[in-house]
Formats: C-alpha cells, structure tokens, sequence
C-alpha cells in the first residue's frame, strides 16, 4: 500500500501538481496517464524517492517492500545476468553477501556463528533457498534463455538488458512496484507473459504506459495528471477515454438537459461494466464501476492531434504485385525469402517477423530505398504512396523552420502549410521551430504532416506509434480505421494491430505466412503456432 498525502512538486515557477492525496492498495494496478510533460514519470520518481518532493509525505504499509525498474541499462553490466535479478530483493541479496563473506572467513568465531545462525533464519524466511531457480524462472519468461544467466549483463543486448531489468523489478514479488514504460523493446509474447504475470500479482502496481492494450489488460484503475491535478478513476485506459470524451461531447452540447446527461453516462457505465476485459479482477472492476459516480466522470483538456489522411483518387484494381522478394542483414542473416503476394483492394496488412529488421526492410525495398536480393514488385498506375520510415534522422539534418521544412514536401503557401502543422499542435512560434533541434516526438508529428500533403491512397508505416504519446496514438488509430485506401505497416502496439489490420502476413526466412485474420485470433490460433515453428526452424520457434 503506498499513501500520498499532500504532494506537491514544483520546478522553479512550472507547479505540475498540488494537494495530491492518494492511496494505492494491494490487488490494484494503477495506470498512470497524462499528456507529454504532466508529469508521469517525476510522479514515479516521487514515490520512489529518486526525487524530493516540494512538499508532503510518501509512505508504505509497515515493513513492506518497493522495487522500481530500472532505467540505467548500464549500471549492472559488470555483474551477471542472475545476480542481478537478485539484486532486485535488496535485504534478500545483503543477506546472501553476508553470509558468503561470513562462511569465507578464515578465523570464525562463536560470535561469527551466531551471527550466521540469524542470517540463516533471515535467508530462509525470506526463500533464499528458491531464489536462484525463482530468479531463472521469471529470466526465461521474459525470453532470457538459461545459456545466458551466467553471462555479464554487459555482454547482451540493449533489449535483452530490458528484460533484465524487469525481471529484476520483478523478482521476489515485492509489495509495491513501480513500471515506467515496462513493455519499450518487448516483443508481443513478453508483454502477453507481463500481462498475464500481472494479472495474477497480489500486490500494488504503478506503471506508466503508451501500450493502451496492456492498460486495458492490466490496470484496475486510472490515475489522471491533468489541470494540474492527480485524479483517480475506477476502470482501465479504454474506459477513462470513452467517458472522457463522452463528457466532452455533453459539455459541447450545452443545449442538454441535465436529467439527459445523467441518463446517458449511466448507460455508458452499465454497457461498459458488462464488457470489462477478461482478468482476475473483472468481478471487482465491475463492482467498482457500477459504483461510480457519474459527476466524477470529467472531460480532458487533453489536445488530440487532427491526423486525417485523405485520398485524390480511388485505387485501381492493381495496388502492389510481390514476386519472388528476399533480403538478407548486413551480418549475413536472411531476413525473409520467396514473398509472394498481391494487394488486394481494401487490404490493410500488418507485416510480422520474429526480428524486426525484416518489415524495416521490406518497405525499405517497396519504396524503392534498398534493392531486394532477388525478385521484384510492381505497383498499380493508380497508387500513390506515402511512407513513414522507421529512421527519420535525415530528414532533419537542417536549421530550416517548420513551415519551410514543411514547403519542401508540398505545393501551397505559408497558410496552407501551417494549416498542416496546426493538426499536428505545431501553433504559435513554435511553427518557426529549426527542424534540427525537434525532439522525437515532434518529428515524428512533422512526419506524419508531410504524410498528410501527399493525399495517398496507399499508407506504408514502419512502427507509426513510436516516440508518440497516448493522444497522438489514440488519433492516429482512429484515422486509419476509417480511411478508405491500402495501409501496410508494422507495430508493436496491439491495439493498434486488432483495430487496424484486416490481414496479416508474417515475413520469415522460409517463406511467408499469409492470413486474412484478426490479430487475436493469430496470436492465440494453435494452427498459426505450429505453421510459425516449421516457418523458423524448431531452433527460433
């Protein structure tokens, strides 16, 4: 359990938040939401006491214990991969380096013995004995092979370094945890591992998240930083965003009777009670929302970009012929072979591999950036494309202003081209911005405006949702299920995928596997597994 009473934290003049008071109990997850710079992460740090608030108190049940994963992926790297996961239990791990420095004493004493015999006790009570295979167990759900548990974290790779951390938080089931963005650089099998790990954890839970699938899976609750006030909401993310923009439109509609309003958010809540996402906590989820009060339910003063693409043309009936396509890594490994497909029209395709370099590569190659080890494609005369590269670092590399790095991609004058950068919350000087000084996410909003002048009817996005926040996510989501033309992308967002996509085709180094399915049913199809373990070879299955 983790009280908050009376926060505050201010930097210099900027108040982020005031009299925030809070508490977190055991059972819940507590999904952490607010727009770019609110505050989510400092309210982590708070908590944890990485960071002094302005003003009030923090405080945990007695005797209980917090983790926090970590975000220095280098400060473990003279250790092992075990170790480290061990040293997630803090009075756990002290307790084993006394002991082993005890035992290796040259000279033990009686008094040395009895010392021992109270770390003993300490070490057993705390299952110092199951330490190691639990601390195995949690590496290899999270896709750390045992090979590698012995190995010096500085030896993996940056998202193998993830996972250890987050087995680390994880380790020895603490009772407050604390996850700031756990799923970055996790694949879809992880984070389904972590969502279902979760559900079953006893404890209280914080997490700060842009994977609105997992905070719809996992969180009990929603904790909202906006008007520089925290609140607390029963239910998960789809629920906060729906009521919130319920509420928005009834504010909209001023001519409402308030009888009216009342009825129809009392509704909202029954409809959205009866269909709570399948969990440990769904009986106690709908308990809670049954009991909301609709005077709680507020709109956001959150900003939603206006991401609409639109099409000159309709397509024709040729969109995109594959033929033969294969592409091998630089370090030799082969990517994908023999892709063989037509786009159909209609078709929104989300491309799949078990090494992401695949889709980078294939859409490198339909757009003409990178040559093919074999085979070809043709487009249909009628397509135009617009395309969201997973690197967009060249586009940048210039002191232009917004408007004119804008210009660059378009026809039309200053008017029109702050237009486009005005759906993208580009307003004020900030249009004058030098392209060269954006940060991610301000480029990648950059990216999809100069997507918007195209006016395509074929879409190619390779990761669209990254460096975005939850806002820009939402929209850009929301646009793409209703735009009328081709989308070929990639993603790690599963909602993204289940909403989206109407097709699914996984690149892989034997060939292609081609469904006309929604996401779910692929990822949880038996038939789809086996296909996919005979696609890899037994030895990547």
């Amino acid at each position: 359990m983790i009280t908050v009473a009376n926060l505050a934290i201010q930097f210099g003049k900027r108040v982020l938040y005031n009299d925030v008071n809070l508490k977190f109990t055991n059972g819940n997850i507590y999904g952490i939401i607010g727009a770019n710079g609110a505050g989510k992460s400092t309210f982590l740090r708070a908590i944890s006491g990485e960071l002094e608030p302005t003003k009030g108190t923090i405080s945990l049940g007695p005797g209980e214990r917090m983790s926090v994963l970590s975000q220095d992926h280098f400060k473990y790297d003279t250790f092992t991969v075990l170790d480290t996961v061990l040293m997630g239990h803090t009075i756990l791990w002290e307790v084993m380096k006394q002991r082993e420095e005890l035992y290796a004493k040259a000279d033990f004493t009686d008094e040395d013995g009895m010392k021992a015999s109270e770390l003993e006790e300490q070490f057993a009570e705390m299952e110092g004995w199951n330490a190691e295979s639990n601390a195995a167990i949690l590496l290899s759900g999270l896709g750390i092979k045992e090979d590698k548990h012995q190995l010096l974290v500085g030896d993996l790779s940056g998202k193998e370094k993830v996972r250890v951390m987050l087995a680390q938080a994880l380790f020895g089931e603490p009772d407050n945890l604390l996850l700031d963005e756990p799923t970055n650089d996790l694949d879809m099998e992880t984070v389904a591992w972590l969502e279902e790990y979760l559900s079953n954890f006893e404890h209280t839970v914080l997490v700060v998240s842009h994977d609105r699938h997992f905070l719809d899976a996992v969180c009990t609750h929603t904790v909202d930083i906006d008007f520089g006030k925290v609140n607390m909401f029963a239910g998960n993310y789809s629920f906060w965003y729906e009521s919130s923009q319920l509420a928005l439109r009834q504010q909209q509609n001023q001519k409402a009777k308030a009888e009216e309003k009342r009825k129809e958010l009392e509704e909202f809540i029954r409809r959205f009670s009866a269909n709570v996402a399948k969990s440990k906590q769904t009986t106690s989820r709908k308990k809670m929302l049954e009991k909301l009060n609709v005077d709680e339910i507020q709109p956001s003063s959150r900003k939603y970009p206006g991401i609409i693409f639109t099409m000159d043309r309709e397509p024709g009936n040729q969109i995109l012929e594959v033929s033969g396509l294969s592409a091998v890594a630089e370090d030799g490994t082969v990517l994908f072979s023999d892709v063989n497909f037509n786009v159909e029209k209609e078709d929104k395709i989300v491309f799949l591999s078990k090494d992401p370099r695949a889709m980078t590569a294939f859409f490198e190659i339909i757009n003409e950036n990178r040559k093919p080890q074999s085979g070809h494609f043709n487009w249909g005369v009628t397509i135009t494309t617009a395309y969201l590269p997973l690197d967009n670092t060249a586009y940048f590399e210039n002191d232009l202003n917004l408007v004119d790095w804008l210009g660059q991609f378009g026809e039309g004058n200053e008017v029109y081209m702050k237009s486009f950068l005005g759906r993208m919350l580009f307003s004020g000087e900030e249009v004058l911005k030098k392209a060269n000084v954006l940060s991610g996410g301000e480029k990648m909003r950059c990216m999809i405006a100069k997507m918007q002048l195209r006016n395509a009817n074929c879409l190619i996005l390779d990761t669209p949702t990254n460096h975005l926040d939850l806002e820009s996510i939402q929209a850009f989501n929301n646009n793409l299920k209703l735009y009328k033309g081709n989308v070929l992308f990639s993603s790690h967002d599963h909602e993204f995928i289940q909403t989206v996509a109407n097709r699914i085709i996984e690149l892989t180094p034997n060939g292609i596997i081609d469904k006309m399915m929604e996401y779910d049913e692929y990822i949880s199809s038996e038939h789809i597994k086996e296909m996919r373990q005979r696609m890899y070879g037994q030895t990547n299955a």
